[in-house]
C-alpha cells in the first residue's frame, strides 16, 4: 500500500461511486477498479460491494478507510516536518477560507505572498465560515479565515470590521421595510442570526421576501438593478456610491458590526511557512482591496 492507494480508499468512501471517484482522482474507471482489486488481494478480504445505489464498504473496508485517514495524515505531517527543516520557506500551506474572502481578497493576498516566498504551494478549501472553523479547529488546515465571531481559545488575528447595511437602488425609509420586497440570500449562520435578531427587535411583522438567491454577491446585483433591497455587509457595497445605504444599529444605538478573523493554533507557528504567512497577513491593511 502506498500513498496513492490510501487516497483511493478515502476518495471512494467519500464519493460512494466508482465513476465519481475515478473522475475526482483523474484516473479511468477500469484503473480504479483494478486498484481496488489489488488492495483486496493484498489483504485477502472483500473491501466493497456494489449495489443499485452505488458502492458499499464492508466492515473490513471501513476499517481500512479509517487507516487511510490516519496514514494520509501521518504522511502529510512527515512531509511538513521534513520541509520545515530547510532554511528556505517552502512546502504546502493549507488554508480554509470563507466564500467572500476567497472571491474578493484571497487571490490578491496569495499573489503578494508568493512574490516573497515563491517556493510555497497552497491547498485552499472554501466554504461557509462555520465549515472553515471546524477545519481549523480539527487541524485539517493550518489557518482558517472566518467572518463572524466564534468561540476560539487559541491564536487569532482580527483582519477587519464591517457594518451591516440596508442597500437599495432608491431612497427608502426604514419603517417601510416590512412592506418592501427584500432579496434574501444564503449566508453563514452568524450573519443570519445577527440580521434576524435585528429584525425581530425592530419590527413586529416578518419581512416580505420578494426574491431568494444563492449568495450575497447575487443579492447585490439584484439590488443594483432595482429589484428590491438587501441587508448586506458594507464591504460588498462600498464601491457602489450610487446605492442608498442605511447602516443598521442595535438597541443601544451602536452599529451592527461583523468581524473577520484569522484563526490558527499557536503550535502551528513552529512551521516556517505558517509563521511567515501569519506575520505577513498581520501587516496587511484589509481596508483596501488587495
Amino acid at each position: 500500500m502506498d500513498e496513492r492507494d490510501w487516497l483511493i480508499l478515502k476518495v471512494l468512501y467519500e464519493k460512494k461511486n466508482i465513476t465519481k471517484a475515478a473522475h475526482s482522482l483523474y484516473i479511468s474507471q477500469p484503473t480504479l477498479t483494478k486498484k481496488i482489486q489489488q488492495i483486496e488481494k493484498e489483504f485477502e478480504v472483500v473491501i466493497i460491494t456494489r449495489g443499485a445505489k452505488g458502492v458499499h464498504f464492508t466492515p473490513q473496508g471501513e476499517y481500512l478507510v479509517k487507516c487511510a485517514d490516519e496514514m494520509l495524515s501521518r504522511l502529510c505531517e512527515m512531509k511538513e516536518t521534513v520541509q520545515n527543516m530547510s532554511h528556505e520557506v517552502g512546502g504546502t500551506l493549507r488554508l480554509a477560507v470563507s466564500n467572500y474572502m476567497t472571491r474578493h481578497k484571497l487571490p490578491g493576498l496569495l499573489k503578494l505572498f508568493r512574490e516573497q516566498f515563491p517556493n510555497v504551494n497552497y491547498k485552499v478549501t472554501t466554504g461557509w465560515s462555520h465549515e472553515v472553523y471546524h477545519l481549523v479547529y480539527n487541524q485539517d488546515v493550518h489557518i482558517g479565515i472566518v467572518r463572524g465571531d466564534y468561540h476560539w481559545a487559541d491564536a487569532k488575528q482580527l483582519l477587519f470590521e464591517e457594518t451591516i447595511c440596508i442597500a437599495s437602488k432608491e431612497k427608502i425609509d426604514l419603517e417601510d421595510l416590512p412592506s418592501l420586497p427584500r432579496i434574501q440570500y444564503e449566508t453563514d449562520m452568524t450573519l443570519k442570526t445577527l440580521i434576524d435578531n435585528w429584525w425581530t427587535g425592530t419590527f413586529s411583522s416578518p419581512p416580505f421576501i420578494g426574491m431568494e438567491v444563492d449568495k450575497a454577491d447575487t443579492c447585490k446585483e439584484m439590488v443594483l438593478n432595482g429589484l428590491g433591497y438587501g441587508i448586506l455587509p458594507s464591504v460588498l457595497i462600498e464601491n457602489h456610491p450610487d446605492l442608498y445605504c442605511i447602516h443598521l444599529k442595535n438597541e443601544k444605538g451602536l452599529p451592527l458590526i461583523r468581524k473577520t478573523w484569522m484563526l490558527y493554533h499557536e503550535e502551528s507557528l513552529e512551521m516556517k511557512v505558517v509563521k511567515e504567512f501569519v506575520d505577513y497577513v498581520k501587516e496587511l491593511d484589509f481596508k483596501v482591496d488587495i
